[in-house]
Order: C-alpha cells, then sequence, then structure tokens
C-alpha cells in the first residue's frame, strides 16, 4: 500500500510543478521567509501578474487573439 503511496504523491508533484500550481506555493513560502509581515498576493492576483509578466517578455513569445 506504502508503494502505491508514494508512487501517487511523486505524480501529483509531478502534475503541479508541468501544470504551475506549485508556483504560488513557492511564491508564499518565499515571501514569507524574507517577510513575514508583507502583504501575500491572492492566487488570482498572483496569476494575473504571472500572466502579464509572461505575456510582456517577447522571449516567451505572445498571444494574436
Amino acid at each position: 500500500m506504502s508503494g502505491v503511496r508514494a508512487a501517487l504523491a511523486k505524480a501529483r508533484f509531478f502534475v503541479r510543478e508541468f501544470s504551475g500550481e506549485a508556483a504560488y506555493d513557492r511564491y508564499v513560502a518565499h515571501a514569507r521567509a524574507h517577510d513575514p509581515a508583507a502583504e501575500v498576493l491572492t492566487r488570482r492576483a498572483f496569476e494575473r501578474a504571472r500572466t502579464d509578466s509572461r505575456e510582456a517578455d517577447p522571449r516567451e513569445g505572445f498571444r494574436c487573439c
């Protein structure tokens, strides 16, 4: 049973990393470690800022629509 649980944990890890879902968790951990009193963006605001910065960078490509 623990082998199945370990395999599922690894699969969950890779899916979260591949989809970008873990980026917010890393951001929150980083923000709290560097300044615990700082205001942390909501997930929605974080994703909006992340999308805006990605679309503004010409090396990342651009959306035509």
